[in-house]
């Protein structure tokens, strides 16, 4: 089965574009969401969490995100355990997951393959980029946060210029109906590339 990632920065749209493709009949695997469900479902991943961060990592039994969103925003060492502790959950589901998919492709999306040199997990690479002004308000209007807060984000991220340049496919979200034919454009183009490698 080939595996197609979609990543991008936060605010860039990467959910948007996923429903195209989802449209489109490609199954659609986002990875954060398997991570968020995992660390509430998973009595190994509760335990070692807690283990981690303290009782306070799981409030009224669900995960404390706020809680450990702040733990983790500027100690990358708290971050690193944490990925490894969730990480080899969602890659295991993933592939669980892959095995009843019935498809020319499947799409994952992970918001950072690159920073996780995960790259090579992939057949293709598409990054969607939008401006950073563009970013910044969608996610202030999405999680009703900070300017400043956004920004810090999207400076430790790493850049979309350098992201682009390791990528099979861009697609510019910008403006809906734009995205729309280049998520179409991107997807017979990927198909085109599978029958060659057939």
């Amino acid at each position: 089965m080939i595996v197609v990632g979609l990543t991008g920065g936060i605010g860039s749209g990467k959910t948007t574009v996923a429903s195209f493709f989802k449209a489109l009949d490609i199954p659609i695997y986002i990875a954060d969401d398997e991570a968020k469900a995992l660390m509430n479902r998973s009595k190994v991943i509760r335990r070692k969490l807690v283990s981690l961060f303290g009782k306070e990592a799981y409030h009224h039994d669900e995960l404390n995100r706020p809680f450990i969103a702040s733990k983790i925003f500027n100690d990358r060492r708290l971050l690193d355990q944490m990925n490894a502790i969730v990480h080899p959950k969602v890659a295991s589901h993933f592939k669980r997951w892959l095995k009843k998919q019935d498809a020319p492709y499947v799409i994952k999306e992970a918001a950072i393959i690159f920073e996780h040199n995960t790259q090579d997990q992939y057949d293709f690479i598409i990054t969607v980029t939008a401006d950073t002004e563009t970013r910044i308000q969608r996610v202030i209007k999405r999680d009703n946060s900070d300017r400043s807060k956004i920004e810090a984000i999207i400076d430790n991220q790493m850049s979309d210029a350098q992201k682009i340049e390791k990528s099979h496919f861009v697609i510019i979200n910008d403006e809906l109906n734009s995205t729309k034919d280049q998520v179409l454009q991107t997807h017979l183009s990927i198909l085109d590339k599978i029958k060659n490698i057939g």
